[in-house]
């Protein structure tokens, strides 16, 4: 495969996986599936991340992130139990 070929499906798959970060965030689903608006929050995260708050708002939201994640496997890890 050429380089190009697997520059391209790595990228394609990064796009997925943003993209699957924002479904199961339940983004879609709260906006209706209004792209203006998804486009619209994602804008104004942008714009916090570069503001005076910008390292605070990164923490928090990473904390919040892992704490997510890591109940996500909590969850299965009990689903596969029973």
């Amino acid at each position: 495969m050429r380089a190009w070929q697997v520059e391209r499906r790595q990228r394609t798959r990064h796009l997925i996986e943003l993209g699957g970060l924002v479904v199961k965030a339940g983004i879609v689903e709260l906006t209706n599936d209004d792209r203006a608006t998804i486009y619209g929050a994602l804008l104004w995260i942008a714009a916090k991340l570069q503001s005076d708050e910008g390292e605070h708002a990164r923490d928090l939201w990473a904390s919040k992130g892992r704490q997510a994640f890591d109940a996500e496997r909590r969850e299965d890890r009990m689903g596969r139990r029973t």
